[in-house]
């Protein structure tokens, strides 16, 4: 239930015109976990099920938690160590955190399913997202240069990437660029969800001074989490949404996309990035 994310052995055939051949071939792991929560009087409750890379479970859960506003922090946990229960029969597994005050399910404002492609599945009310997301302080200015050099730092630390080149990545890093944590998953809100679980657990939150890279598209979800654990500025190789966009903007965030050699766009809060010589 934790260490570096898996990946799996297939026999595939590869063709390569004019002809083919069978052999091995690493692919990215998939499997289910089901979250859940147990108050000091002992009772589980069923929170939500993600399609996710196995490794790094306990920060997963701690970092969906704390940003579907489940807790506040570290101090929230009565325990660091998860009860965990392997599913018999079937590939996957459950992962209880244990809280330290009583567990309220009607806290749950919406069904959780959340898929390795999309976070906020299910949600009934997008106000309610939004509601929790807080305005951020004023944060770093930022290098360009320093934001040019990220895409490529981050993909120096995707091991399992570059085994089976089917992962998402999140790396967090400080305001001059140094890597802090890369998390790989299938999902890219799980991936966001380790890095920030882990923050968590290590008692840094808000990450007021820090950076957040992600190596595919930005959709709101993310934006979201990123502005739950304090995050100022967040950068992606690809295209933004509209509604992240939006999102950014109505909570103060820096929002970089289409990172990739030596320019990008900013989509949001662009007082941050420092001008150019």
């Amino acid at each position: 239930m934790s260490g570096a994310p898996d990946d799996a052995a297939v026999r595939v055939f590869t063709v390569r015109a004019p002809s083919g051949e069978a052999r091995e071939d690493a692919v990215a792991a998939e499997e289910p976990l089901e979250l859940r929560a147990e108050g000091p009087d002992g009772v589980e409750h069923r929170v939500a099920v993600t399609m996710r890379t196995p490794g790094h479970d306990l920060e997963l859960a701690a970092g969906f938690f704390f940003t579907e506003a489940l807790l506040q922090g570290r101090e929230d946990l009565a325990s660091l160590t998860p009860k965990t229960l392997v599913v018999a029969n079937a590939r996957g597994n459950a992962l209880t955190l244990r809280l330290r005050a009583r567990f309220d399910p009607a806290r749950l404002q919406r069904n959780f399913y959340a898929t390795s492609s999309c976070g906020v599945c299910g949600k009934s009310a997008l106000e309610l997202v939004a509601q929790r997301t807080p305005t951020l302080p004023p944060g770093p200015v930022l290098d360009p240069a320093v934001l040019c050099a990220l895409p490529a730092r981050l993909r120096a630390a995707q091991a399992v990437f570059a085994r089976t080149g089917g992962l998402h990545a999140t790396g967090l890093f400080t305001a001059d660029g140094a890597l802090v944590h890369c998390r790989e998953d299938v999902g890219r809100h799980n991936a966001m969800d380790k890095v920030l679980g882990r923050a968590l657990l290590d008692g840094l939150l808000p990450l007021g001074g820090c950076v957040l890279q992600v190596s595919g598209r930005v959709s709101f979800e993310l934006v979201q989490k990123a502005a739950m654990a304090g995050v100022p500025v967040l950068c992606a190789v690809s295209a933004p949404s509209s509604l992240a966009v939006d999102t950014a903007r109505r909570v103060g965030m820096t929002l970089v996309a289409f990172l990739r050699g030596d320019g990008f766009n900013v989509y949001a809060g662009p007082e941050r990035i420092a001008p150019r010589p």
